[in-house]
């Protein structure tokens, strides 16, 4: 049996080790944390959102960014400090403005895709992760952002994804809680909302089942590629250092993939982009009655939420380029506290926690899945903002760029209920 090493215990590095695992393979899962879900996969915004899949390869947000570079509560913060990984990754990400078109509708399909496929495991496995399925609902402000969205819905249509276009009214029946002004919006009535973290817990202790071993608190050192494997050195919990040799290896390590992929020959030019969340807890029935029932995008800023059962409501946004810096800062905190107030007048923000996450992205802002330069090694990465969304698709595209790379390992039993 094939002994596949997976280094990263997030959305991705855990669902590429179950689809690994499902089709035969003896996979060992490394993460420097104590349990997995613990950085970017913690407390993201909720959305299994197709309806979220155009890329920001726009001259619109270009414009948009610029104009948003001088207010420190702006949907996207630049840290003007020079480093050479920052300007190069905005010079490859304008490079792919022409790009724009197709990587949005091939997003699309890859979400369309992945939804379907989490909801079979999470039925499969028996994974409660507070996931409702009423869709997500865009609104907008201005005439001017319904007709982009008109153009954006046409070209997610290409990938699969359904929208139904709303008048402002229609807007008000779907989530009667909302308020503020708008002129539509439109309803994705495919996508989902949920936990992250308590989908991916959930999905590991199903890895454990199927034979996966996770190697916790251990810290990844180097990897290598070697004539008879590849040698992967780690400092595990006890502060030892251990070296593994594998057949393969397939690097799902957010924002550290970058290094890992250049010790093992490849380019990937990957950059931490911070986002933020708060937590509302709910803790009375005026809070729980007021905050929305329905998943939302507001455009102006940005900012998406999640209603995650009956006593937490999840509100998320930002794009923080300062490196890989993990500060939470008040003052992008505090836009979505206001944000909750205006919109939302009767939810109490008096307990609500708030958290950062390093999304790792490409300037592309397509993810890098597949086989790397040299053989038995492999990448599920980079997938930014959508790395719950498209986790489920692109673990299928890996781990059957595994199976073809090294041959098929598959017990039917285990795939029967796929």
């Amino acid at each position: 049996m094939h002994s596949i090493a997976v280094i990263g215990a997030g959305i991705t590095g855990v669902t590429t080790a179950y689809e690994l695992a499902t089709r035969g393979f003896d996979v060992t899962v490394y993460d420097r944390n104590r349990y997995p879900a613990m950085e970017t996969s913690f407390a993201n915004g909720g959305q299994l959102s197709a309806s979220n899949a155009e890329v920001w390869n726009h001259s619109s947000t270009v414009l948009k960014g610029l104009g948003w570079m001088l207010r420190a509560d702006a949907p996207l913060s630049l840290s003007l400090r020079p480093t050479w990984h920052k300007y190069s990754w905005l010079a490859e990400f304008l490079g792919n403005i022409p790009n724009y078109r197709s990587n949005t509708a091939k997003t699309a399909a890859l979400a369309v895709a992945a939804r379907q496929r989490m909801r079979d495991i999470a039925a499969q496995e028996g994974i409660d992760f507070d996931r409702d399925d009423a869709g997500i609902l865009h609104f907008y402000g201005t005439e001017a952002q319904m007709a982009h969205a008109r153009r954006v819905s046409e070209l997610l249509a290409e990938g699969g994804v359904e929208r139904v276009e709303l008048d402002a009214d229609g807007v008000r029946r779907l989530e009667p809680r909302l308020r503020g002004d708008f002129v539509g919006g439109f309803h994705t009535p495919g996508d989902a909302t949920g936990d992250i973290h308590l989908y991916t817990t959930g999905l590991a202790r199903a890895c454990t089942r199927l034979g996966v071993r996770f190697e916790m608190e251990s810290e990844v050192l180097a990897v290598e590629n070697g004539a008879d494997g590849r040698l992967l050195r780690f400092r595990d919990g006890e502060g030892r250092v251990r070296d593994a040799r594998h057949a393969a290896i397939v690097v799902c390590a957010g924002i550290g993939s970058r290094k890992l992929a250049r010790s093992l020959g490849d380019r990937l030019n990957v950059y931490p982009v911070k986002g933020y969340s708060i937590t509302v807890n709910l803790q009375d029935a005026a809070s729980q009655e007021g905050a929305p029932r329905i998943s939302l995008l507001d455009d102006a800023t940005k900012i998406v939420t999640s209603r995650l059962g009956e006593n937490r409501f999840r509100v998320a946004g930002t794009a923080e380029f300062a490196g890989e810096n993990r500060d939470i800062r008040d003052c992008r905190v505090q836009p979505l506290v206001a944000w909750v107030r205006r919109h939302f007048p009767d939810v109490s923000t008096r307990h609500c926690v708030p958290w950062a996450g390093l999304r790792p992205m490409l300037p592309s802002m397509m993810p890098k899945v597949g086989p790397g330069r040299n053989p038995g090694v492999f990448y599920n990465t980079g997938h930014g903002h959508l790395g719950w969304t498209l986790s489920s698709a692109t673990a299928e595209l890996v781990a059957q760029a595994v199976e073809a790379q090294l041959g098929r390992r598959s017990r039917p039993h285990l795939r029967a209920a796929a």
